[in-house]
């Protein structure tokens, strides 16, 4: 298990992206503007997701353990929130399909 801050992974997906071409990275412009936002710095800088291996999306049982063992740790830890997030997009917002300009 692996805790990844989530602007860090924001910020390693444009420099893959600048180093083999942005074109084949249909998030690039989306996520390039996130990590450039300083508000949405701050907020990217203080969230993290648990990788299972190289996997970012597992068995939802999995991250409900890990949804409780962190949960019971939380207040001692300065953790401000604990939540699962759903994988399917039609349960959840997505970043947009069109690259947005600046």
């Amino acid at each position: 298990m692996t805790l990844v801050c989530t602007f860090d992974a924001f910020q390693e997906y444009c420099n893959e992206a600048e180093l083999n071409g942005i074109q084949n990275y249909p998030l690039y412009e989306w996520t390039k503007t996130v990590i450039k936002d300083p508000i949405k710095q701050q907020k990217h800088t203080k969230s993290f997701a648990f990788y299972l291996g190289l996997e970012q999306v597992y068995e939802k049982h999995v991250a409900a353990a890990i949804q409780l063992e962190v949960t019971a740790i939380k207040d001692k830890k300065d953790i401000l929130e604990v939540k699962l997030i759903d994988s399917n997009p039609a349960n959840n917002p997505q970043p947009p399909q069109t690259p947005v300009t600046e």
